[in-house]
C-alpha cells in the first residue's frame, strides 16, 4: 500500500502511530478490502466549524464528537439515528471545502488495511451537464464508521464513474424488519441501504453497508430493456405494486444529471411487456445474491 499523507487529514482524539518514514523496513503484509458503513450524519448534525479548504477528520471519542459537531433537529424525515459506540467505531468525515454552487460531492469508495495502515480512497464529483444549479454556497461532505483502530488513515483521490442503479424489493403491506431491502449498485463497490422505509425513496437519509465489487454497474446495465432505458429521467409503475398483497421492485438509474426511477409489480400486469418481466426477474435475482 502507498503510504501517502494528504493534506486533507486531520486527527481528532484519535491515537495512532505515523509511518511517514519510507526508509523503514516493515513487512506489512497484503492489502485487504473493508467493509465500511456510511451514515447520514448531517441529517441531526451540523459541523461546528467549515472550512473553505479540502480536510477531513478521523474522530475516536464522544467528548471529541462533541468538540466537533451541533446535535439538530432530524432534516431527514426516514432517518432513524443510533449513537455511534466509540469503544468499538470510530467516524471518518472527509469535506471538499466551499463550492460556490450546488452540484458537488465526494464520496468514500473503498478501505484498504495491511498490518501497519489504513488507506481510505474517495472521489469528487463536479456538476454534470444538464443539471440544475443555485449559486449558493456549499460543504460537500461524506462521513462513515470504522472498527476502532489504532493504525494510522491515509487517504487516496481516485477517478471514478459515479453513474448508478439502485435496486430493491418492497411492500408497503408488510411491517417486519427485512421487508423493504434496497442496494446501491457502482462500478466501485455495491452499498446495502438500512431500514428502508416504504415509498421513503431518498436513498441519502440511510445507514449503508459498504462492500469492495468492481464492475458491477457495467455488468447490470447491460440487462436493462431499452423501454426503461427510453425513460430517461422519467418515472413510471408498472401494474399496481401497492396494492394489498402485491409488492414489487423498485429500480432507479443516475447517469451523470438524469434519474430514471421504475416500480415493477410482483404479480404480472398487462403492461409488463416480456422484456420488462425478465427484467424484473434479473433484479430479484441480483436481491436474492446480493442478501
Amino acid at each position: 500500500m502507498k503510504k501517502l499523507m494528504l493534506s486533507l487529514f486531520i486527527a481528532f482524539g484519535f491515537s495512532a502511530c505515523s509511518l511517514n518514514n519510507e526508509d523503514m523496513n516493515v513487512d506489512c503484509g497484503a492489502d485487504a478490502d473493508k467493509a465500511f458503513t456510511g451514515i447520514p450524519l448531517l441529517c441531526s448534525y451540523s459541523v461546528k466549524e467549515l472550512s473553505p479548504n479540502p480536510n477531513a477528520l478521523l474522530i475516536g471519542t464522544q467528548e471529541a464528537f462533541d468538540r466537533s459537531f451541533t446535535k439538530n433537529t432530524s432534516t431527514c424525515p426516514n432517518y432513524t439515528e443510533t449513537p455511534i459506540d466509540f469503544t468499538k467505531e470510530a467516524l471518518i468525515g472527509i469535506f471538499s471545502g466551499l463550492k460556490s454552487t450546488n452540484g458537488y460531492s465526494i464520496k468514500v469508495t473503498s478501505i484498504l488495511e495491511n498490518k501497519c495502515e489504513i488507506l481510505v480512497n474517495y472521489y469528487e464529483k463536479a456538476p454534470q451537464p444538464g443539471e440544475t444549479l443555485t449559486s449558493a454556497a456549499t460543504y460537500p461532505s461524506d462521513f462513515i464508521l470504522i472498527p476502532k483502530t489504532t493504525k494510522p488513515v491515509f487517504f487516496k483521490k481516485n477517478t471514478e464513474v459515479t453513474d448508478n442503479i439502485v435496486i430493491g424489493s418492497f411492500n408497503k403491506q408488510c411491517t417486519g424488519a427485512d421487508c423493504q431491502k434496497f442496494f446501491q449498485i457502482n462500478d466501485f463497490n455495491i452499498l446495502k441501504f438500512q431500514n428502508v422505509v416504504a415509498g421513503g425513496y431518498d436513498f441519502n437519509q440511510y445507514r449503508s453497508l459498504a462492500t469492495t465489487k468492481k464492475g458491477d454497474y457495467t455488468l447490470f446495465v447491460k440487462s436493462v430493456p431499452a423501454e426503461i432505458l427510453s425513460l430517461k429521467g422519467q418515472t413510471k409503475v408498472y401494474g399496481t405494486p401497492d396494492a394489498v398483497d402485491h409488492g414489487g421492485v423498485y429500480f432507479e438509474l443516475r447517469q451523470g444529471a438524469t434519474v430514471t426511477k421504475v416500480s415493477i409489480d410482483n404479480t404480472d400486469s398487462p403492461d409488463q411487456s416480456a422484456e420488462v418481466k425478465a427484467f424484473k426477474k434479473a433484479i430479484q435475482d441480483k436481491i436474492t445474491s446480493l442478501k
